[in-house]
């Protein structure tokens, strides 16, 4: 695919990001994390950290974490199993793709609500595979019809039956890691190729505000251990779980993901990890979360900044909308909050595709809605190409006043990678419209997505390997 670079958008200034910078490690070093992994909470006591047993508190000191910051690579290549999809993180490297663990779905038959199930995990990837501005694949739905110990060996392996696109997925269980990680080998070829050219990776979130729980801390270690690409998403709530401000918000949440970074790193240098942001925002009125604000966008462009402000890979939240329905508020929440994160240059901006209602249900339709959006996104961050022959000074003196540019050769080399071409939005004169059945968005986006699941044939894994993961993990269909 091809890559295209943000950073036309910058919220913060550079005296801004050093500020918030100073902040956040003022906090790590005088206030400090609430660290409730008894091995994490080891780890940082070996390292020479201030620890409070009694507290389990952890105060960092800044050498650590400059030390740390050191070995944290600078880029990280998360791989598909085709090359077409490699995602490189690096720069201002903009990607767009899939996200949440939504317990609900919009059938795509009945166009109802129900719970999520497997086969949702399955048919999402399909159709995903097949979108072309979707270039990722977060699992999005957690299977309510599976006992939780087989929800994640059957969510990977749903997803990589149906994708070639790169996986990344939350964890429920650590047998659950392990057995992704063992299968992710076997069908990558062996440990040392998974490695090469990993086309798994995993989250492991920080509770805000300045806490990391046992789980997610025991299973950050880990995926260090292991040597495997993993994301570590603060998620503060502005007036919550952090500042009503913007500013606090994003000092919080720098400090976090510093202190997860610093985990990671102690544990095993060099371990590819992405500075990462779920922050959202309160709704003034109730105090409840809410997925699809302004300042949301706001908060992730600037947590894209500075991740760049250390030259670290990022991971991004945009694109979420807090309709139930699709509808004026579902497009301009969506549309905005995925070109304000874009044009920071975010390299991995997660959830751009498929969630409606606080994040809580993905949509079949809304998946091939946000792939239009996307598209027209990543063209605005691709901006203006000026040279000699995008001037077209020649062609004006070959067209001459009151021509036509029609049939010029300039104008077939250059329409379609100039201008985006929409999948599924019309276009034509009202006639035309009515004539055709007068179809809205919302109907040509269930059209198009029953016509992919129909008819697209991703790939998938051989008999073979298929048959010797049925036998390492019986608890697995498909």
């Amino acid at each position: 695919m091809d890559t295209v670079q943000g950073g036309s958008y910058r919220p913060l200034s550079i005296a801004d990001l050093r500020k918030i910078h100073e902040a956040s490690l003022e906090l790590l070093i005088e206030v400090g994390i609430n660290v409730l992994s008894d091995k994490v909470f080891k780890l940082f006591q070996k390292a020479g950290a201030r620890v409070d047993s009694e507290k389990r508190l952890v105060k960092i000191p800044y050498g650590i974490v400059q030390r740390c910051l050191q070995s944290t690579p600078k880029e990280i290549t998360l791989y598909g199993r085709e090359e077409k999809y490699n995602i490189y993180c690096s720069s201002k490297s903009v990607y767009m793709g899939t996200g949440g663990v939504a317990i609900n779905v919009i059938d795509l038959y009945t166009n109802k609500k129900r719970k999520a199930l497997l086969k949702d995990a399955r048919n999402i990837a399909r159709l995903v595979d097949a979108l072309e501005n979707i270039h990722f694949y977060v699992i999005p739905t957690y299977p309510n019809d599976l006992q939780p110990e087989d929800v994640d060996s059957n969510r990977f392996y749903a997803s990589v039956l149906n994708t070639s696109k790169h996986i990344m997925g939350g964890i429920f269980t650590r047998d659950g890691l392990r057995k992704v990680i063992r299968m992710a080998e076997e069908i990558a070829g062996s440990k040392e190729q998974l490695r090469k050219k990993p086309f798994i990776s995993f989250i492991a979130c920080v509770m805000s505000p300045l806490k990391i729980d046992g789980f997610y801390g025991d299973l950050l270690l880990e995926v260090a251990q292991e040597g495997l690409p993993i994301a570590v998403p603060a998620e503060p709530l502005t007036s919550l779980t952090s500042p009503t401000t913007l500013a606090g918000t994003l000092t919080g949440l720098h400090a976090e993901t510093l202190a997860k970074i610093v985990i990671a790193q102690l544990v095993n240098p060099g371990t590819p990890i992405m500075y990462a942001s779920t922050a959202s925002s309160t709704d003034p009125w109730t105090m409840r979360y809410i997925s699809g604000s302004v300042e949301m966008g706001l908060i992730n462009a600037a947590a894209a900044q500075l991740a760049q402000y250390l030259n670290l890979p990022n991971y991004t939240t945009a694109g979420m909308s807090d309709s139930k329905v699709v509808d004026a508020q579902n497009g301009y929440e969506k549309a905005l909050t995925s070109l304000m994160v874009a044009l920071s240059g975010s390299n991995f901006i997660h959830d751009t595709a498929g969630l409606v209602e606080f994040a809580m249900t993905a949509s079949y339709k809304q998946y091939v809605i946000d792939n239009e959006i996307n598209g027209m996104v990543l063209r605005a961050v691709r901006g203006i190409e000026v040279n000699r022959d995008t001037i077209a000074l020649d062609v004006f003196r070959k067209v001459g006043p009151g021509g036509n540019f029609v049939s010029e050769k300039h104008t077939s080399k250059y329409l379609r990678k100039e201008h985006f071409i929409p999948r599924i939005s019309n276009r034509k004169p009202r006639s035309e419209w009515e004539q055709e059945g007068a179809k809205d968005i919302e109907h040509r986006a269930i059209e198009e997505a029953k016509k992919i699941l129909a008819h697209h044939k991703p790939l998938t894994l051989s008999k073979t390997i298929r048959s010797r993961i049925r036998k390492l993990f019986p608890e697995v269909w498909g």
